[in-house]
């Protein structure tokens, strides 16, 4: 799924709130000030739909959004909680991504770390401490200890990787139990 908009949506967002008082004059950053280290703009309990010709493709939510611009780049970090939702085809239910804290790249990949839950329409949860959804081939992927639980029985291992629906999934270094029919 293309993002295309996602960047310019967050610039508005970010921008949108300012950092003056309200009336009162605004000043531009310091000549030396280093957007290396220290946030280029910040926004708080802030929510973005994604949309594309219109129609709606997602939504991120964070209580906290800080982005740095390094070397032409400008990185997105998300904390205090995050929610990033990618809607599903033709109207099929979405794919919600829940984590402590996650950050967004210019290339639109997200690495989300800390309680990472993804849920999906077909009742398949997944929880990991990190993962990353890649932009170009929409894939949700993780190196490290994975719990799957379906309606039918709960895998354990030690990465995974899965389409962005989570109907199509490998587990690596698995292990479980399952309902046999």
């Amino acid at each position: 799924m293309k993002l295309p908009l996602f960047f310019l949506l967050l610039a508005v967002m970010l921008s949108s709130g300012g950092c003056g008082a309200p009336g009162g004059e605004r000043r531009s950053l310091e000549p030396d000030f280093n957007t290396e280290n220290h946030p280029a703009q910040e926004s708080w309990n802030m929510t973005l739909y994604l949309t594309d010709a219109g129609i709606r493709k997602g939504s991120v939510k964070a209580g906290h959004a800080a982005e740095y611009r390094n070397r032409e780049k400008n990185t997105y970090y998300l904390d205090r909680g995050v929610t990033v939702v990618f809607y599903g085809r033709k109207g099929n239910p979405p794919t919600t991504i829940r984590a402590d804290k996650a950050v967004i790249h210019e290339n639109q990949d997200i690495d989300a770390s800390g309680n990472v839950v993804v849920t999906a329409g077909n009742n398949t949860v997944i929880r990991t401490a990190y993962l990353r959804r890649t932009a170009k081939d929409a894939m949700i992927r993780s190196n490290r200890h994975v719990t799957i639980t379906r309606e039918d029985g709960t895998i354990q291992g030690q990465g995974f990787e899965s389409d962005q629906s989570l109907k199509r999934y490998r587990i690596f270094q698995g292990s479980g139990e399952g309902l046999i029919k």
